[in-house]
């Protein structure tokens, strides 16, 4: 009788979150509500910048320019990234009705080589300092971004942040990593006199609720906004106006002294680094799942690896599962393994050789192949990459070192136990972003991931841009990922990871996180749980969700730890003992979701359902 009463119970946990038949939609209790707009809806990681994105729209700007004042706002907040970080979007153009990639990551700097870095005594290029950066690459997206698809000047978009940085309430969030990261930045003197502002304090960081000011940060943004507008008085176009603006920034006098700061800091920059880097205007990647159209960006960024473990869950009924049930998170936990391996062997910028073999590794064979090596009854603490040449028609290059995984493959095993949400392999893991999700009531429809250059940030002279810290995210060993190793000019594969998926070719849900390696499993979870278990917008980004750390994390040490599972601390007995049956070893926290947001299209009633994450600073407005 215990038995079927724990069966029972394990039955209604996992049937929590899914629609009821007689219950309306949108009904279930959500610790936030739903945002419900007929015009448009803004929601990023900081309620300030949110408000800036419905400046925006109150003003008649479209989805493009309300996500790049956002951006704007949240890189002037840092909200763990500023202005020398990097811009990841997706963005839908429903006038073509096409998803367009925006592609504004940073390359690594002349000398970026993996011989330097050795040289250096690193195993992988370093998590701070003037050598883990690339260049900037937010300054271009966002004016690319407006440019091309949005409808107002840089100076009407710009205008919040502008005020921002003139001196802002700074909210406790930020204030305290500020105060946690201190002794790293009295390292870097710029850094120093811009967030000690209280030096030789007890408290050397700015206090909740200070204003703080960047002087430095609005004379750049100030210089952007003038050369716009005398591009202007001299008879350019908007576009003209904007693109010069953008040269400043990369070839003029704000260009010169980042590379100046960034020089006498240690750094590798040059002026042809940044003259030579553009925004990529690409195509994304898609799969179908169930009928679903999904993009993602390409392999310098994680975002296939969703669409990899659709293709391998399209072959299992997830929904007869049930929720979160243990055979649900094994089988969901077994594909996200793969598709990460994958990740960890293969993925790079595909502007250099050798390119990733991502027509192999995103087919449904390949796929099917994959789903047949699952256990259903047993954690595999050994999945390694596959092989998806033979799917592509093709011979793989690296099989040597592919088939030697087992031996060569450098990759670190922490087994040493969390302590709890604070604990250091987390930081690093869990290191975070923001998220920006725009759409408006004419069909345009964004979704940005940008980050980089966050606190502890290396200030770039005196421009009050801080500079990135991507280039960890390279490797120096080819029998980790031989297609990923560091060279000049070559983009990182980065966590950062935008989503969009349409329906019957209109879009259907837009969404986005923080949370580094977490990422694409946040997403790929909340995904299914609108698809899968019919559940709206808001209740899908507040669901309990799971994270596995066995994928190689993107920072630090690069360490994995397979079997580890975080759970969410209301998972049922029967879950737990059913999982550790299986040989996953588990932590609980009180909150797993994210901090997703998300936007939902109702079109029979021709409405946008907003979610904002109930997990961090995250806000939503709509209208």
């Amino acid at each position: 009788m215990k038995k079927i009463l724990l069966i029972l119970f394990s039955f209604l946990a996992s049937q929590s979150f899914a629609q009821l038949p007689n219950q309306a939609p949108g009904s279930t209790p959500t610790e936030k509500p739903i945002l419900h707009g007929k015009d448009w809806v803004a929601i990023t990681g900081k309620p300030l910048a949110a408000t800036a994105g419905s400046h925006i729209f109150q003003q008649g700007g479209n989805a493009v320019d309300a996500a790049c004042a956002m951006l704007a706002a949240t890189a002037t907040m840092w909200d763990v990234l500023s202005w020398g970080g990097e811009t990841q979007a997706l963005i839908y153009h429903p006038e073509e009705k096409r998803v367009i990639a925006i592609n504004a990551l940073g390359y690594a700097p002349t000398g970026a080589t993996v011989d330097f870095y050795k040289s250096e005594g690193m195993e992988y290029p370093p998590a701070y300092g003037p050598l883990a950066a690339t260049t900037p690459g937010t300054p271009g997206g966002l004016m690319t971004m407006l440019a091309e698809y949005g409808t107002m000047s840089l100076a009407e978009v710009l205008a919040p942040a502008m005020d921002l940085a003139k001196g802002y309430p700074i909210e406790a969030q930020t204030a305290d990593n500020i105060e946690r990261g201190k002794e790293r930045i009295k390292q870097w003197p710029y850094s120093k006199d811009l967030f000690l502002t209280h030096l030789g304090k007890d408290r050397e960081a700015p206090y909740p609720g200070e204003i703080f000011v960047q002087e430095d940060l609005y004379k750049t943004l100030l210089k952007l906004v003038e050369t716009e507008r005398e591009a202007l008085a001299a008879g350019q176009s908007r576009e003209e106006a904007i693109y010069a603006a953008n040269d400043r920034f990369y070839r003029g006098d704000i260009a010169k002294e980042i590379v100046r700061g960034a020089r006498e800091q240690g750094g590798l920059f040059t002026e042809d680094d940044l003259a030579n880097w553009t925004v990529k205007i690409e195509e994304p990647l898609m799969v179908n799942y169930r009928g679903i159209d999904v993009y993602k960006l390409q392999e310098w960024t994680q975002g296939p690896a969703l669409l990899q473990a659709l293709n391998i869950l399209e072959n299992f009924d997830l929904k007869s599962m049930g929720y979160n049930s243990s055979r649900y998170i094994h089988t969901v936990y077994q594909a996200m393994s793969m598709a990460f391996a994958d990740r960890d062997f293969y993925y790079s910028d595909p502007a250099f050789d050798p390119v990733s073999p991502m027509k192999g590794l995103l087919s449904k064979e390949y796929a099917k192949a994959r789903a047949a090596e699952i256990n259903p009854d047993l954690n595999d603490p050994n999945i390694k990459a596959g092989d998806p040449y033979p799917f592509q028609n093709g011979e793989n290059p690296f099989l040597e070192i592919l088939n030697a995984q087992d031996e060569t493959l450098a990759i670190k095993i922490s087994e040493t136990p969390l302590s709890g949400p604070e604990d250091p392999y987390l930081e690093e893991f869990l290191s975070g972003t923001t998220s920006i999700q725009a759409a408006d009531k004419d069909g345009w429809v964004v979704s940005v991931t940008p980050s980089g250059g966050w606190i502890p940030a290396v200030i770039a002279g005196n421009t009050g841009v801080g500079m990135s810290q991507r280039m960890q995210s390279f490797v120096l060993d080819e029998n980790l990922n031989p297609y990923n190793l560091v060279e000049p000019g070559k983009r990182p594969r980065v966590t950062l990871t935008p989503s969009l998926a349409l329906k019957d070719g209109m879009p259907f849900l837009s969404f986005a996180v923080q949370g580094g390696d977490s990422q694409d499993q946040n997403l790929l979870q909340m995904f299914l749980n609108v698809v899968e278990f019919g559940m709206n917008v808001q209740e899908a980004v507040e669901a309990a969700n799971f994270n596995s750390l066995q994928l190689q994390s993107s920072f630090g040490d690069h360490a994995i730890k397979p079997g580890n599972l975080i759970l969410r601390e209301d998972t049922s007995p029967w879950v737990r003992n059913e999982l550790a049956k299986m040989g996953y070893t588990m932590d609980f926290w009180n909150r797993t979701s994210g901090p997703i947001n998300g936007i939902w299209f109702d079109w029979e009633n021709g409405t946008l359902w907003g979610g904002s994450s109930n997990y961090g600073d995250d806000y939503g407005i709509a209208w």
